[in-house]
Order: C-alpha cells, then sequence, then structure tokens
C-alpha cells in the first residue's frame, strides 16, 4: 500500500502518468484528491481523483472528481496478505466522454488494468 499511496513517485513508475498533484490530504498524511496528467498514446488527460483509504491499512477505493476525457471512473486496490506475499486485486471502470464501441472500451480497459499491475509489481518488487 505504502507504493500505491506514494502519488508524487508515479511518474517513475507508472509510464502513463507524466505528473501528479496531491491537492489534499488527510490526517494522516495520505492523499484525499489527487490531480493527474496521462498521456497513454491516444488517450490524454488531466483528472482529478478523491481517495478514501480503508481504516486497516488494506484497501484503497477512489472516484471521478474532475476530468476532460472522462465521466466517471471509480476503482479499488484490495490487498490480501498471502503469507510472505501480497494479492493485489485492482478493479477499474471507465467511462469516457467520447462514445466507444463497447469492444474497444473492454480491450482499452484490459489493457490499462494489465499495464497498471505490472508496473505496480515491478515497482514493489524493486524492477
Amino acid at each position: 500500500m505504502a507504493v500505491i499511496a506514494d502519488f508524487p513517485a508515479y511518474p517513475e513508475w507508472a509510464n502513463a502518468v507524466k505528473s501528479t498533484e496531491v491537492l489534499d490530504e488527510i490526517e494522516d498524511g495520505r492523499a484525499r484528491e489527487v490531480k493527474f496528467t496521462l498521456d497513454a498514446g491516444p488517450f490524454k488527460d488531466v483528472y482529478t481523483l478523491a481517495y478514501d483509504w480503508a481504516s486497516d491499512g488494506l484497501c484503497v477505493d477512489w472516484h471521478l472528481v474532475k476530468g476532460q476525457m472522462q465521466k466517471a471512473q471509480e476503482g479499488q486496490y484490495l490487498l490480501t496478505p498471502e503469507g510472505d506475499k501480497t494479492r493485489v486485486t485492482y478493479t477499474l471502470s471507465v467511462q469516457l466522454a467520447v462514445p466507444m464501441i463497447g469492444l474497444f472500451r473492454r480491450k482499452a480497459e484490459k489493457m490499462i488494468m494489465d499495464i497498471a499491475l505490472k508496473e505496480l509489481k515491478r515497482r514493489v518488487e524493486g524492477g
């Protein structure tokens, strides 16, 4: 969860994230709102997400506050300890402002999720 919560470091390991800005924090120093600048080839956006951190430190949910290319975004990271490893379940739902055929939308969502999880895994494992 420390890697997920370290928004200023995202441009170092999440290739499509060009910059982040923490706009608001909660008492423990974790981000409440973060502004992202994204450049994923044909998909470019500047958007703000609001975060809700679980008290047990194993889950974080977010939703879109404001975006240019997105009408909605909801997501969650759920961490499940499994011995000396941690299972990460990543859920994401994005609604773009521009209409997109369902097949293309599902392919784009799968690509975003696959890349996000691979990049997160590489960062956590120090690669």
